[in-house]
C-alpha cells in the first residue's frame, strides 16, 4: 500500500510565466511543495515529473525522485491530458498515487494526512478515488437565466441553496493502476474530501498567486519555527 507523490511541472506556462517556481514562503513554489510532502509520513517516495531541466535540478537539490518527460508530454497540444497522466503513473512505482500540485500551496502536510487516512476507508466503502474539493452556495446563471434558484417570490437566501462542488485540484489519491487505465487521475466515483476555500487555493494567475502569498500566514497551527512539519 505504498504512496508515491507526484508533483507535475513544466517549464511553460500561459497565463503566468514560470509559475512552477514563482517566489513563495521564503523559497519558490516547487520547492515549498516538497518541503511539505516531506513531512507526511505516510508517503513513501516523492518524483517531480517535469520537461524542465532547471525544475528537475531544483528536485535533485532536495533529495527527490525525477522524471524527466518529453516536451510531446509538456506542450498541451501533441499530447491528450490523458495521455499524461497514464504516462506519468507508467513511469513512476507505488501502488498508489498522490497528484500534489505545487500550484497548491496552501494544502498542508495535516491536509495530506487526514487525505490518506479518509482514502483508505473510502476505498474499503466502495470509492475508487479521493479529490478535493471546495463546497459552495452561490447563485448560478447559464445563457438561459438562474440554474439553481428562482427569480422573485419563491428567491431563498444562498445559505438555503443545495451545496455545490468545484474540484481544486490540490489532492488526487487513486491506484496508479486505475490511473493508467482511467488516463486520469481519478475514477467515477471519488470520494469528496472537503477543503476550506482558503487552502483550496489554486494559483492560476497573479491574483491568485497575490493572495496565496497573503493567506499563507493565517493558519494558526503552524508552528512558528517549522511551517511545514506540523502534527
Amino acid at each position: 500500500m505504498s504512496i508515491t507523490a507526484v508533483i507535475p511541472v513544466r517549464e511553460g506556462s500561459r497565463r503566468l510565466k514560470n509559475k512552477n517556481i514563482a517566489p513563495f514562503a521564503g523559497t519558490n513554489l516547487l520547492i515549498n511543495k516538497i518541503n511539505q510532502l516531506k513531512c507526511v509520513n505516510e508517503i513513501d517516495q516523492i518524483v517531480v515529473s517535469s520537461d524542465s531541466d532547471l525544475m528537475l535540478e531544483m528536485a535533485k537539490s532536495q533529495n527527490v525522485y525525477i522524471h524527466k518527460r518529453a516536451l510531446e508530454f509538456c506542450d498541451e497540444k501533441t499530447k491528450t491530458f490523458g495521455e499524461v497522466v497514464a504516462h506519468i503513473c507508467e513511469n513512476v512505482m507505488g501502488d498508489h498515487i498522490l497528484w500534489a500540485t505545487c500550484t497548491a500551496p496552501l494544502v498542508f502536510p495535516k491536509h495530506y494526512r487526514t487525505a490518506i487516512h479518509d482514502y483508505y476507508k473510502a476505498l474499503e466503502n466502495g470509492y475508487d478515488s479521493l479529490v478535493s474539493m471546495e463546497m459552495f452556495r452561490r447563485y448560478l446563471w447559464d445563457d438561459n437565466g438562474p440554474v439553481n434558484y428562482e427569480l422573485g417570490i419563491k428567491h431563498v437566501p444562498s445559505q438555503e441553496l443545495a451545496p455545490l462542488y468545484f474540484c481544486t485540484d490540490g489532492i488526487l489519491l487513486a491506484p496508479r493502476q486505475k490511473m493508467i487505465e482511467w488516463k486520469y487521475f481519478h475514477g467515477t466515483n471519488p470520494y469528496r474530501f472537503i477543503l476550506d476555500k482558503r487552502t483550496s487555493i489554486d494559483i492560476d494567475d497573479g491574483l491568485d498567486l497575490a493572495c496565496a502569498r497573503a493567506w499563507v500566514d493565517m493558519d494558526e497551527s503552524v508552528s512558528q519555527i517549522d511551517p511545514y512539519c506540523i502534527n
